[in-house]
């Protein structure tokens, strides 16, 4: 269900900051269209903290809507309050969500027992697959690899988001769980590494973007076809880097507006990209051909 790519979806706002639900719409079906394997609304990508409880089922539900079956749904539910991932997970579970994606507690920093009780709790709540997502540099807790073979024990819990940002680590993630637990990359500009040491494929930002060129990517990737996945790593990697000149999700919720896909709005603390960052955003969608009305500079 989780394997290739998958796009870890923004969530869009009109101009005074509600849902802007035709915009949604509109990204779940371009995303459909052009191959995606399965979608993942309401992660931190989504702006997840600064949604509501309605909202946050609000965006699930018009994913599932327009996803009809086609797709997998992967529904974000974390946080460091298990109790109420739990309560959330559940009502996801009733909308008829495929799976959840959920990032370890942040701020709190649980141990590594913490950590598997947090989602040994989520899992025996309910009976949706469960990622677990691991990104140290953005909540504070890494999750170990002996910690991840534990929690592969448990039925309901089928892969990891796995967003060190350390090859070794993930591949020795590889080396302790079972050949069926999927290891998702979750940085774009490693999903070539991780999947030749055998991990499964991503939850990408830049397939906000690029929906077929990074399913296109991935599923090289998977096919062994390394030279083809190279060509498109090389034509992507400027993309893919610059998505991060600034936390995520401005930048690529900014090249997402400059491409006519939405408008430019963020929910406080994030904020619009510097006009620094603005100038490397554009010179890479104007390379990229990317920018209405603009031809690629860049070879295909």
């Amino acid at each position: 269900m989780f394997i290739g790519c998958g796009t870890a979806l923004v969530t869009p706002f009109t101009a005074d900051r509600s849902l802007d639900e035709s915009a949604l719409r509109n990204l779940v079906r371009r995303q459909i269209e052009e191959g995606i394997n399965f979608l993942v609304p309401c992660g931190t990508t989504g702006e997840s903290p600064t949604l509501e409880r309605s909202e946050h089922l609000r965006v699930v539900e018009i994913v599932l809507e327009e996803a009809k079956g086609i797709v997998p749904v992967v529904a974000g539910a974390g946080g460091y309050n298990t109790a109420e991932v739990i309560d959330l997970a559940r009502e996801l579970e009733v909308m008829g969500a495929d799976g959840i994606l959920s990032v370890t507690p942040y701020y709190n920093k649980p141990t590594q027992e913490g950590l598997y009780q947090h989602y040994k709790a989520i899992a025996s709540s309910m009976r949706l697959p469960i990622v677990v997502y691991s990104v140290q540099s953005r909540t504070g807790i890494n999750v170990e690899p002996s910690t991840l073979k534990r929690l592969s024990e448990i039925d309901t819990i089928v892969g990891v988001k796995e967003a060190s940002g350390n090859i070794s680590q993930m591949a020795r993630v590889i080396q302790e769980v079972p050949a069926k637990f999927a290891v998702l990359s979750g940085d774009d500009s490693v999903t070539l590494p991780l999947i030749a040491l055998g991990g499964k494929g991503l939850i990408s930002v830049v397939s906000n973007q690029i929906p077929g060129g990074m399913t296109q990517l991935t599923q090289l990737c998977l096919q062994g076809d390394f030279a083809g996945a190279r060509a498109l790593q090389r034509k992507y990697l400027p993309l893919m880097e610059v998505n991060f000149v600034e936390s995520n999700p401005g930048p690529v919720k900014a090249a997402m507006a400059r491409m006519g896909l939405l408008q430019p709005v963020w929910r406080l603390p994030m904020c619009p990209p510097s006009p620094s960052s603005m100038s490397k955003i554009d010179a890479v969608l104007a390379d990229l051909g990317m920018l209405p009305g603009r031809s690629a500079h860049a070879a295909d």
